[in-house]
């Protein structure tokens, strides 16, 4: 056995498909920083996605239009560093897969140059030559359809998407051009679980919901998120697994409490 036990234990993108064939179920979850890599390169969830919602959570931006692929690249080394037993997903930020093929591949060989195993890029709508263009060229591509948060400004909000017969038809017709294209996986954001369900049955590659219901084939949240470190963001898709926000409050008033008090340090934290 070589040292390199990490490519041992580490999803491949085959393993996606036959998790999917097995019913055996693909957890995800958005992570953006080192230490939280090595907290989750310890625990069994399958993959990770440094997704560009790093713009909102750690940079405190309105929206993921700002992201860039220099930003996303950096997020990416890092999470690369400190989880190297899992399968990382870098999101390709705003516009960078519309602004022709050149731009794309650069900003694709910037986020697999950094650690990234795939990207992942958000629609559908003329960017499936691209798609395949990447995959064609040996980087696997994880497909995003519902809501697409960085055509936030288009679809009007954070809103469900595909409830109507119309919507709901495209969606579907979306999701097999992507399984056509050559993607592995598509994450499925905010769409009705019917919806999701059907699109789940009709394709071949797992999809991987977040707002979509029990019936795909995965699940995403961003780590915070399910940390609750905002304890006030709490859309309907979200469930807390922790209190993060009072857990952090707490000890740090605790330790601001022992400074004053003269608690800390004691003996035991001093040299002598």
């Amino acid at each position: 056995m070589s040292h390199h036990t990490a490519d041992a234990t580490r999803l491949s993108v085959l393993d996606f498909a036959a998790r999917k064939a097995h019913r055996e179920k693909i957890s995800m979850v958005t992570c953006y920083d080192y230490t939280s890599a090595q907290v989750l390169n310890d625990t069994a969830v399958d993959t990770l996605l440094v997704g560009d919602s790093l713009a909102m959570v750690m940079h405190g931006f309105d929206s993921t239009v700002h992201a860039t692929v220099e930003l996303m690249a950096l997020h990416v080394t890092a999470v690369a560093r400190g989880a190297p037993d899992k399968f990382i997903v870098g999101d390709m930020p705003f516009l960078a897969a519309r602004k022709g093929l050149g731009v794309a591949m650069d900003g694709v060989q910037q986020l697999m140059q950094a650690g990234a195993h795939s990207v992942k890029i958000e629609g559908e709508k003329g960017q499936v030559e691209l798609m395949a263009h990447i995959v064609d060229s040996g980087v696997p591509v994880m497909g995003h359809l519902g809501l697409t948060p960085q055509s936030v400004h288009q679809l009007g909000g954070h809103k469900v998407q595909g409830k109507a017969e119309g919507e709901a038809r495209a969606l579907l017709d979306s999701a097999l051009r992507l399984e056509d294209a050559g993607c592995f996986a598509l994450v499925l954001e905010c769409v009705p679980s019917v919806l999701a369900r059907e699109i789940t049955q009709r394709l071949t590659i797992p999809t991987i919901g977040i707002g979509a219901g029990p019936h795909t084939d995965g699940q995403v949240l961003v780590l915070q998120d399910m940390l609750g470190m905002n304890p006030v963001f709490k859309p309907k898709f979200l469930k807390h697994y922790a209190n993060g926000h009072e857990v952090m409050s707490q000890a740090v008033n605790r330790f601001d409490a022992e400074i004053r008090h003269g608690c800390f340090p004691s003996a035991k934290e001093s040299y002598r």
